[in-house]
């Protein structure tokens, strides 16, 4: 079964800000929603490879090779050969700006081109509607292309081409020969009118794209030592944003396993309000500013929106809807036979008191270093900010989400302690109206608990539940939110006993496995936890250790430069890809120790 899969690791990603499409390394699209991120997929054969639908390029080589072109999210796949050299160029076309851009339907190029000798091609379209769960039929048009029309929807997907197609089965079949030079342009659009390309069309919409990439990264201010990662977890974050409001999804897949053959699959495509906080600081330190004015318009009408008396959901639609429903695909085996196949997310409905740290966290940095906040946030804010105070010291389900119970979490109780704070700050700030004394009590009692329950005299180290004993790694983030000084002994304590039962080389686990999460198997690695490592290890000054570290979990990332949300026992990729939260801890963890380096990191 394992070898109908493509290792996840072995995928790139394009998109166009409203979904995206992963392009294994032998050339095969197997994963598309259309014709947005949480829409079923078209293209799914990574959850199924018999039933999830393919778009495959191949042709005969020895090996091949994947390469973004500079500064953008422009695909180049090679198929090297003892005499010939093939290349698939793919992209789908931005759709936010005015320009070729803006026609109907969601479009996705594939250029084939023989750079070097004659090059064979096969091409195969075959989609699955609605995951598999809509019959489609298949025409072929005299001028070439095909035509997949999935029954009792009046949808169509349209393979615009002036290569013509035989149907084979429920797929459109294709062998094209080219010479030294020569290319041929796959045009695939969503709801689409069946026509050949126009002449040169393929080139102005790969112009197109190029251009938008290009301005779109000119506005990045980061200038140092680890650029080329920093810029390309950049790109990859903003093809992550729904253009049409500003959410940001948590990983555009659902159901890759965090242990294959395991339980533990989910759906990420959906917008976190923790992830897009801090997802929004990571782009915002890079000056990317219309990013944050965007999901701060987003989150204003969630906190408007919110029921009375009630706090935000830990999720919600990019739309905003606050239903996400969780279901299962059992018709589908799952990638590797990892199953269940999860569509949804039951999460929106955990309570997790952390979200409001991290909001306000973000808040505070976009009025301090973007643009001031309006006047109906803030009051929307200090509607959630009274909710928390008569609210945080209640068991939640916690960051990491587990479905083993409710207990009273650290980290909760530490972003508790961020979101008033930060809440003051702002006051002091900008002068805004709000219970400032009240807001001070609840920061102080946040603090208070974590100082006195969180820390354990036994383990000599910050613990995850408040009175417990098991190590968690998000306590990690305590000097990053300037809850204790890098140099705060107990901090230091418990950044050594992370080192010594978390730590493994330069990966780091969430927490320790007491069976308590509610959940059979195991996991891998945690990214995210590994990059808050380095930062923390920068921050307590170890800085020879700290780039050593992460140089080192520059070498788990994939041959593009995408991580997904862990790293199994042989150093496999494993979770949902690309995910967002990894890729802005990334971020901050190379912009930190890039000024350390440069002795001009803040204590």
């Amino acid at each position: 079964m394992a070898d109908r899969y493509p290792a996840i690791e072995d995928h790139a990603v394009i998109g166009d800000l409203h979904t995206v499409a992963l392009v294994a390394v032998d050339g095969t699209i197997d994963w598309c929603c259309l014709p947005r991120f949480d829409s079923p997929a078209v293209f799914g054969s990574l959850l199924d490879a018999d039933k999830g639908g393919s778009f495959a390029v191949s042709c005969q080589a020895i090996r091949t090779r994947q390469l973004y072109m500079p500064d953008t999210n422009i695909l180049v796949t090679r198929f090297l050969g003892a005499d010939s050299v093939g290349e698939i160029v793919d992209f789908m076309v931005p759709r936010h700006q005015a320009g070729p851009a803006m026609r109907p339907g969601h479009l996705l190029v594939r250029r084939l081109q023989a750079v070097r000798g004659e090059v064979s091609f096969t091409i195969t379209c075959r989609p699955a509607f609605d995951f598999g769960r809509c019959d489609h039929d298949v025409h072929v048009p005299e001028h070439g292309g095909a035509v997949f029309s999935c029954r009792g929807t009046g949808v169509d997907l349209v393979l615009r081409s002036s290569q013509k197609f035989s149907v084979v089965g429920k797929a459109a079949k294709a062998a094209v020969t080219l010479a030294p030079g020569q290319r041929l342009d796959l045009l695939l659009e969503w709801d689409g009118q069946p026509r050949p390309p126009d002449e040169g069309e393929a080139d102005g919409l790969l112009d197109y794209t190029v251009a938008h990439w290009h301005n779109w990264l000119r506005h990045s201010q980061y200038q140092g030592r680890y650029r080329e990662v920093v810029e390309r977890s950049a790109l990859v974050l903003k093809l992550l944003v729904y253009q049409p409001t500003g959410a940001l999804v948590a990983a555009p897949t659902t159901s890759l396993p965090e242990s294959v053959g395991g339980v533990r699959n989910w759906d990420y495509r959906y917008t976190w309000i923790r992830d897009a906080a801090f997802t929004l600081y990571g782009l915002m330190r890079l000056g990317f500013t219309d990013e944050a004015a965007a999901f701060m318009t987003w989150l204003e009408a969630r906190c408007r929106e919110a029921p009375a008396g009630k706090g935000l959901q830990v999720l919600y639609a990019i739309d905003g809807n606050p239903d996400t429903p969780e279901s299962t695909l059992d018709h589908l085996e799952g990638y590797k036979g990892s199953r269940p196949v999860r569509v949804g997310n039951s999460a929106a409905g955990q309570l997790q008191l952390d979200i409001y740290g991290e909001l306000m966290d973000s808040v505070y940095l976009y009025n301090k270093y973007g643009r001031p906040i309006g006047y109906e946030l803030w009051e929307a804010l200090g509607r959630q900010l009274d909710w928390l105070e008569k609210n945080w010291r209640l068991p939640d389900d916690g960051i990491w989400e587990s479905r083993g119970g409710r207990r009273r979490n650290t980290y909760s109780a530490l972003m508790t302690w961020v979101a008033f704070e930060r809440a003051t700050r702002i006051t002091r700030q900008r002068g805004l109206p709000g219970p400032v004394n009240r807001w001070r009590e609840a920061a102080d009692a946040a603090y208070h608990a974590v100082q006195r329950q969180g820390w354990s005299p036994d383990r000599r180290a910050y613990v995850g539940q408040l009175g417990g004993t098991t190590l968690d790694a998000s306590v990690l983030v305590m000097p990053l939110v300037k809850f204790a000084g890098p140099s705060d002994p107990r901090f230091l304590a418990t950044l050594d006993r992370v080192s010594q039962e978390l730590a493994s080389d330069s990966l780091v686990r969430r927490y320790e496995p007491d069976g308590s999460d509610g959940l059979p198997g195991s996991e891998g690695t945690f990214n995210l936890c590994s990059f808050w490592y380095v930062e923390a290890l920068t921050r307590a000054g170890r800085i020879a250790e700290s780039r050593y570290i992460f140089e080192k979990m520059l070498t788990h990332a994939n041959h593009v430069g995408l991580f997904a949300e862990e790293i199994g026992q042989s150093g496999e990729a494993l979770g949902n890809f690309p995910q967002a939260f990894t890729h802005l801890a990334l971020i901050s963890a190379a912009t930190n120790l890039d000024r350390a380096l440069a002795g001009r990191l803040a204590p």
